[in-house]
């Protein structure tokens, strides 16, 4: 039973890929993670090196994979509870790891070997059951969001990034990226805006909605509901078998959404941040 560790991206999906796309729906992160590292270059996360690791227990076969992107907190997929030590010493288990994601479940959760750390937020794993549209439906439309749209959508990021912990700096590439792959779906009521919903790349058949806002002049009316659920619809359009997307538990309003439009929990991941 051992550890291995890389900063190599082209070795790790190699090494770990397989184990990573035989559970797709529970590993969405970690896939698009690795998966835009391999394609954009090591540093497109952050300026530090990557730290990609995975564990092979008694069989021979992967059990655990911790990914890291500095500064982004480190991210522990279905790691054992024999492994915790190694995993946390090489994802720097010091003074610069300020944060860890986890499943709930994972047996390794780092609370346990890393004291001083305490749950910043709670998020639960949606897929995507029978699609069942919003009712009332509300009125407007849906479309792809265009290059003429970007400055009003990364005004609308900023003022999320408090809520979702995407840093500020991200916008604009986020809406760039996603406006040039057609995957950005926007909700108009008349000619305004008034809601977002963004779709990941399909990996392993699984497509995550990501980015869904609201300006809060706009909540309250279904428009959420209404872009998710066809965003989700273009996702299964495209031939994903699987949808799905996170929302905060300590939201009420979003997780009514999801499981409304036909969402159905998986999982709950935990980030545990150090403690001043």
């Amino acid at each position: 039973m051992t550890w291995t560790f890389t900063h190599d991206t082209g070795t790790f999906p190699a090494a770990a890929g397989a184990s990573l796309t035989a559970r797709p729906v529970e590993h969405t992160v970690a896939l698009t993670v690795t998966e835009r590292l391999g394609r954009a270059g090591a540093h497109h996360c952050g300026e530090g090196d990557p730290v990609l690791g995975w564990w092979r227990g008694a069989d021979g076969g992967v059990a655990g994979t911790p990914v890291r992107t500095p500064p982004r907190p480190a991210l522990l997929n279905a790691v054992p509870a024999e492994a915790v030590g190694p995993p946390a010493e090489a994802l720097g288990a010091g003074p610069d790891l300020e944060a860890v994601n986890a499943d709930r479940d994972t047996p390794a959760l780092p609370a346990a070997r890393l004291p001083g750390y305490r749950t910043e937020r709670e998020k639960r794993l949606y897929r995507l059951g029978a699609l069942r549209p919003p009712s009332p439906t509300p009125e407007g439309r849906a479309r792809a969001a265009a290059h003429a749209d970007r400055a009003v959508l990364v005004e609308w990021m900023h003022g999320s990034t408090d809520a979702t912990g995407r840093s500020r700096s991200s916008a604009p590439r986020l809406v760039d990226e996603g406006t040039a792959r057609g995957a950005l779906t926007l909700g108009e009521s008349g000619r305004a805006p008034v809601a977002l919903a963004g779709r990941s790349r399909m990996l392993a058949g699984t497509v995550r909605v990501t980015l869904v806002c609201t300006p809060p002049e706009h909540r309250g009316r279904g428009y959420a509901a209404a872009v998710t659920a066809e965003a989700s619809r273009a996702a299964v359009a495209a031939g994903a078998a699987e949808v799905v997307l996170f929302a905060d538990i300590a939201n009420p309003t979003s997780n009514g959404v999801y499981r409304r439009i036909g969402g159905e929990p998986v999982a709950d991941r935990l980030l545990l941040r150090r403690a001043a």
